[in-house]
C-alpha cells in the first residue's frame, strides 16, 4: 500500500462528500457555466452520480505528466484529456473495471496508484518487506556478535590475568634496564 494511500481515502471522502452535499443543497452553481479556460475539463458533469464515479476513478489513476499527483488533482493537459476520456467512456456505458483496462493497456500498469500483484510488480509490494525484514537480520547478528566480543573482553581468566600482569610487569622493567648510558646521551 502506497504511503500516500491514507491521504488519498481522505481526498475521496471529502470529494464525495463534496459532492453529494452540492447535489442536496440544489445543484453546484458552477455546474451550468462553462469553464474559464477551454482546456480545463469541466469538474462537475451533468449528472452527479456520473461525476462522482469519474472522480472515484480519477483518483486512482496516475497524472502521467506529474507522476505525484492523480489525474484529479493535477492539471496537466494530459490529465484533463484523461478525466475527459474517463467521464465519455462512463457516460458511454463503461464500467470502472472496463475504463481501468482500458487505460492499462494503453499506458500499462505504471498509470494505477496501486499496481497490481504480478511477477512484474514483485519488487514493489514485496522489496520494502525484503529490505526490512533484511535490516532486522542484520541488526541482530551485529548485536549479537558485539555481545560476544564484549563478553570475550571481560572474560580473561585469572591464567590470562597473571600472564597479562606479568607482561606488564616485566616489559616495564625490561625496558628501564635495557636503557644504557650511551642511549642516554
Amino acid at each position: 500500500m502506497p504511503v500516500d494511500a491514507p491521504l488519498a481515502m481522505l481526498r475521496r471522502a471529502a470529494l464525495t462528500g463534496a459532492v453529494v452535499a452540492s447535489v442536496a443543497l440544489g445543484g453546484p452553481a458552477w455546474a451550468d457555466t462553462a469553464p474559464a479556460d477551454p482546456a480545463l475539463a469541466p469538474t462537475v458533469a451533468a449528472n452527479p452520480a456520473l461525476e462522482a464515479d469519474t472522480m472515484e476513478l480519477a483518483h486512482k489513476l496516475r497524472c502521467l505528466v506529474c507522476q505525484n499527483q492523480s489525474i484529479a488533482e493535477s492539471n496537466a493537459p494530459l490529465a484533463v484529456d484523461l478525466r475527459n476520456q474517463v467521464r465519455e467512456q462512463l457516460a458511454a456505458g463503461k464500467t470502472k473495471d472496463d475504463v481501468i483496462d482500458y487505460l492499462v493497456d494503453r499506458y500499462g500498469d505504471f498509470v494505477l496508484y496501486e499496481p497490481p500483484f504480478k511477477a512484474v510488480t514483485v519488487l514493489l509490494w514485496l522489496g520494502p518487506v525484503v529490505l526490512l525484514v533484511g535490516g532486522a537480520a542484520w541488526l541482530a547478528f551485529r548485536l549479537r556478535r558485539r555481545r560476544e566480543e564484549a563478553a570475550a573482553e571481560r572474560g580473561l581468566s585469572a591464567a590470562d590475568r597473571a600472564r597479562a600482569r606479568a607482561l606488564l610487569e616485566g616489559g616495564a622493567a625490561g625496558a628501564a634496564q635495557s636503557e644504557s648510558p650511551e642511549s642516554r646521551s
